[in-house]
């Protein structure tokens, strides 16, 4: 099977553009998760807030689906979703959940794993309201993650909705909110030569203090 599958796929990359030494590390991984956010958008990383959200359901079955990072800070990461879709659900099953950056200019990938909270009413209002007009249409037309019979049933409902708000505003759903990811271990990957890649995990222990730890490739 390998061999009639050798050419799908692409020759293996080596990676050799830097290295990731513990002297440059910032004690504070929320820094240091911001500097490399920084240099992934000054080197044009194709869209460097996109990332892999994974969650579980109680039992552990997994999923996982591309996302938009909408902010970070000592809180810790913030992305809006629809509460009634599949990653919601699990959300409010098991408040649990991780996400991964990927930076391939850099050779470069974050992992974040942590617990999960929902922002304020008021939070999510205000971020709703600096929305484009036609997502916030969107987020009402749109029954995130249930079966509808054709794509005409998306767009009908949509115009309905254009129609139907014209010279209004449009106020957030109640069922579409903000969730902040709050870390409790955040590693950075950085690719090296020969597979044999730096990896430097930040590790929330009891007492509140992140201990900064090696792990091999």
């Amino acid at each position: 099977m390998a061999d009639k599958n050798k050419n799908m796929f692409l020759d293996q990359k080596e990676y050799e553009l830097y290295e990731f030494k513990e002297e440059d590390l910032d004690p504070d991984p929320l820094k240091q998760f911001g500097k490399w956010y920084e240099e992934a958008i000054k080197a044009n990383c194709l869209q460097p807030d996109a990332m892999t959200l994974a969650t579980s359901t109680p039992d552990g079955v997994p999923s996982a689906r591309m996302m938009l990072l909408k902010d970070f800070d000592q809180n810790g990461f913030l992305f809006y979703t629809n509460c009634d879709s599949r990653k919601g659900e699990d959300l409010s099953q098991n408040p649990r959940a991780s996400i991964v950056f990927w930076w391939s200019l850099l050779e470069r990938q974050v992992r974040i794993e942590g617990s999960i909270t929902k922002v304020s009413e008021q939070e999510a209002d205000a971020y709703f309201s600096t929305r484009p007009r036609g997502s916030c249409i969107g987020a009402w037309a749109s029954n995130q993650s249930k079966i509808i019979g054709s794509r005409r049933v998306l767009d009908d409902r949509y115009n309905e909705l254009e129609e139907n708000y014209q010279g209004k505003e449009i106020p957030r759903p109640p069922y579409w909110m903000g969730y902040c990811l709050k870390p409790n271990s955040i590693e950075f990957w950085q690719g090296r030569p020969n597979r044999l890649h730096d990896r430097i995990r930040y590790r929330l222990v009891q007492d509140g203090r992140w201990i900064i730890e090696r792990l091999a490739p």
